[in-house]
This record gives structure tokens, sequence and C-alpha cells, in this order.
């Protein structure tokens, strides 16, 4: 993997002046400048930004980005506007920050406020910006109102107007009639001056020729349906004569090489001899972010490609509070055609965590249901986080789609050395109460064990272990040292089914505060039994 990043080329802190913004107009304003010596570009969580698209307009390299404004216990996309990023050299880590410069019922009559969605600017073959939209329709029978209107300025930051007055350029009705969600546009303007537009989601990846003017479909609308593992988030582009598509993918399963769960996507991208196609997939090269969404868009600016998406990594972020980066993308022109290298991200030093009790980071977390259904991320159990609304990578999780949940579940823990426990802390999640058999409960009753002499043993002089979801219940218990702890779920029952159970974190207490280093289980067969092994 290739490590390169902004942070590591900042070379300092002044601000950088850029052109001076429009004034007179509600739809653009002034710049604030910022210095962003790391990723997130915006870190502090004033703003949030996401759907980063970037734009290279003379010497200025501009990233549109819609905006996160989702309360912190919400769990839906609420983007009302759209907003800019703007550098003249993104090694120096000095931006400028474009905040609201389009609205959605601002620039289009006939589209109603809200779901700012995913769109790109690109400088047309008459020199004017045009910017493809994905709002919403007001006035539609359509099944899914999401369309795509064009709107057209003479500076990325506006004002903007509608190119098309009379209505979107795409949507469930036309260029075809079409059953998709027509969101996430992407333009390129070739180097004859021909015009491409690429859309979709939900695995449905649509593209077309736009005419010379940037609005008109001409042509067939082509369906793709071999780059493997497609989801959303289509970003066209052309290098060296290549046509390269970048998608935020979807494949899940333990042996991915995109994602282990359903609610995540990495990066993925192909290329094609022409620009509509054929395209074959070749690879992932942004693995899983820290929000359950990705979305990437890339450019060259100066001699340097760099890769603009978004994580969750911002101050109070979340999959619903994202915020745009920005990493240098390197290629590998040995191959034919040529390769994007796998990009590992940078951000912000993360201060190291102070001594601590809970040791749980310190190993390996390992389940009787592994490998775990792809809604759920065993990595969750002990990553540190609790939020207050969570999705269900956010967990740890029996509940299965194709089979009915067992009456027994565990989660286990596993150090490379041994070490001294006391206590558990387990947050519990769940969607149906206890008693229930269906759905996800708390347990009817659970347990924790520790490996020793060759056997699971209950840990000695246990206190209550509680059941009450959606807050840490504390089991203090005798000391024991080992290199295996797990605990066992009894599931709540009703009419002979069973329901499943959800575990947000689980800590295990050490007597004494301890400095954390995050490790993983070099020898997990010596630690403990085999692990589909259950204790009666």
């Amino acid at each position: 993997m290739i490590r390169h990043g902004l942070r590591e080329l900042a070379s300092g802190v002044a601000v950088l002046a850029l052109a001076t913004p429009v004034v007179g107009t509600a739809q653009a304003s002034h710049g604030n400048a910022i210095v962003a010596p790391a990723n997130p570009v915006l870190s502090d969580g004033s703003y949030y930004s996401t759907d980063p698209a970037p734009l290279v307009l003379d010497d200025t390299l501009y990233i549109l980005a819609g905006r996160d404004e989702a309360p912190v216990d919400v769990n839906d996309f609420i983007m009302n506007e759209w907003q800019l990023l703007a550098t003249r050299d993104p090694a120096s880590a000095r931006w400028v920050h474009y905040p609201a410069i389009a609205r959605p019922e601002n620039v289009f009559a006939w589209a109603e406020p809200g779901r700012a969605y995913a769109g790109q600017m690109i400088r047309g073959g008459d020199g004017r910006i045009y910017f493809y939209a994905p709002v919403l329709e007001a006035k539609s029978d359509a099944r899914d109102r999401f369309a795509i209107g064009v709107a057209v300025a003479d500076d990325p930051r506006g004002p903007w107007r509608d190119a098309h007055p009379s209505g979107p350029i795409v949507s469930q009705k036309l260029p075809v009639p079409n059953t998709i969600q027509n969101i996430d546009p992407t333009v390129l303007v070739d180097d004859d001056g021909r015009v491409y537009l690429y859309w979709g989601t939900f695995g449905r990846l649509r593209g077309v020729e736009l005419a010379s003017d940037m609005i008109t479909p001409k042509g067939s609308v082509i369906s793709v349906e071999s780059l493997d593992g497609f989801f959303e988030a289509p970003w066209f582009m052309k290098r060296k004569g290549v046509y390269y598509m970048l998608y935020a993918g979807n494949r899940a399963g333990p042996d991915s090489d995109c994602t282990p769960t359903l609610y995540h996507a990495c990066i993925a991208y192909g290329t094609a001899p022409s620009p509509l196609g054929p395209w074959t997939y070749r690879g992932v090269i942004l693995d899983p972010v820290s929000s359950t969404t990705s979305h990437a868009g890339a450019v060259e600016y100066k001699g340097q490609w760099y890769l603009a998406y978004h994580n969750a990594d911002a101050r109070g972020g979340g999959h619903f509070r994202r915020s745009v980066a920005i990493d240098r993308l390197e290629w590998d022109d040995s191959v034919t055609p040529a390769r994007i290298r796998k990009l590992l991200p940078t951000r912000a030093p993360v201060p190291a965590p102070g001594p601590q009790r809970n040791v749980a980071p310190m190993g390996s977390a390992f389940a009787s249901n592994m490998p775990v259904p792809v809604q759920y991320w065993i990595k969750s159990l002990n990553d540190g986080i609790v939020r207050a609304n969570p999705l269900p990578p956010d967990m740890w999780g029996s509940w299965s789609r194709t089979t009915a949940n067992p009456p027994r579940q565990w989660i286990e823990y596993r150090w490379d050395k041994p070490v001294t426990l006391n206590g558990s802390r387990i947050h519990f999640w769940s969607d149906h109460p206890t008693g229930s058999g269906e759905g996800v409960a708390p347990p009817a009753r659970w347990r924790i064990l520790y490996w020793a002499d060759g056997r699971w043993k209950p840990v000695p002089r246990a206190s209550a272990y509680g059941t009450i979801p959606g807050k840490f219940a504390e089991t203090r218990f005798g000391p024991v040292t080992t290199r295996c702890i797990r605990a066992v779920f009894d599931a709540s029952s009703a009419n002979g089914r069973h329901a499943a159970v959800a575990v947000q974190e689980w800590e295990v207490l050490a007597p004494r505060a301890t400095a954390i280093v995050r490790g993983s289980v070099r020898d997990a067969a010596a630690a403990c039994d085999d692990p589909k092994t259950e204790h009666q």
C-alpha cells in the first residue's frame, strides 16, 4: 500500500488568498480561510461535508461537497445545501471554505427543498461551469421522485441558474422510462469535446452521451452490469487514453476484497477502452472508511493525482455526519491499463489513550456464529465506540435472514499473553423486549467464562448479569488470569422460537489501569479451545 498524504506534506499555515468571492447574491458566499494540516479538511464539527467531487479550474482545485446536518441521534441524510472547498496548494494545508453555494429549491423551480445529494461540476465547451445535481421533483407521480437537473454559472461559487428550466434531464420518465433511483451523476467532457453522463445507485448504473449543449441526451442509454459489486457513487474520468470508473462497491462477505459487512462500502474501479464501455473490473483502491457510506472522486492537479473521499472522522462525526478528506493517488504504469494503487488514508494524529482498565482493545474478538452475518461487524465489539442510534455494523449480532436463531450464542476475546481480569461492562442492543422469540432481544440470561486448565470455567463470585439494553451492564467478579474470556448468552424465547442477541460494545476490566496497545492474536489456537466449542 502507498501512504502519501497531505498531513505529511504540509509546509505552512499561512492563509491563502483566492479570487474574490462573488457578492450580491444569496447563493454565493464569502470564503472562510481555514488551515487543515490533516484529514478531514473540515474537522472541528462546525460543518460536515460529504460526497466530494473535485474540479480543477485554472490554478485552483475545488471540491464540491454536500452538507450533512443530521443530529447525532438521527439516522437519516439531512442535506439541504451544497458547499465548496478550494485550494491552490493541497500540500500546504491551506483551504478556503465557501458554505451554502446552492440549495435545490433556489436553483430549480421544479425541485423541493432538501436531499441535496451528490452532484458534480464540470467546465463545458463554452467555458461555463455546469452543475449536475440530483434533487427531488416537487410535482411528480413517479414512484421515486429523484431526478437530475443541470445548472450553469460562470463561477463554481455561483450564482447558479437552471440550464434546463423545463425540468430534469434524467428521471424515471426520461430520457427513457426506468425504475431506478436517479442520483449520483458523474460527467466527462472528452478530448474531442463529446460529453458523457453516468448515474445510478442500489446496484444500477446507467450511461448516456449528451449533446454539446451539455444537457440533451443523445443515443441509447446503456446499462453497466460488469463492474463487480457496484452499489453507488460512480466517478467517471480518463487518463492516458483509458477510461476509469470509480465507484462505491458493496460486495460483502468474510472473504470479500471489498467489505466484510453489507452496510459499508469500499471504493473499487474498472476500466474501459471507450466512453461507453465495455467495462472491466480492476480491483479495490480504498477500503471501507469510518462511515458506512463511501464516496470518492479523483482529479489531476499540477501533475499530481488526488483522491477526495469522505469519512466520519471529524469531531462529532458519524454515518450521517461525514467529512471530506483528500490524499494523493498513485498509479502503477508498469501494467496496461495503468493500475491505481491502493490508498491508505491519512488522518490527524490521534493521541495515545491514557491508561485504562478496559483491556478488550488489546485482544481479538471471536463469536460462535463466525462468519458473522454480513449486516454485523465483529470488530465493533472492542472498538470503543457506543452510538446513540447504531446501525447494524456498529454491533455484533446473531440474527440471520436465512436460518433460525439458535438458543445459545457466545462472544469471546483472546490475548497473546495472559491478562488478569475482575470485571465486565456489556452494552446490549435490541429491537424487541426480553422474552420475545423474534427479532433481536436481550438474552434471557447470560454468564462469563474464562479458559483455565484446558477448560471453560465460570468466573468466581460474579455479581449481577444485567440485561437492560441501551446502557452498560457491569458485572464484577473475583480476579482471574487467562488468555480467553467468553460471554455466553441464552436467547429469549417464545412459542418455540428464539430471538437473536446483539452487543454494541463489550469491555473487560483489569484490576488496575494499564497502557493500551491494540493487538491481534498471532496464535489463536493455543489461546483456548476450538472456537466452535460451546460451554454446556
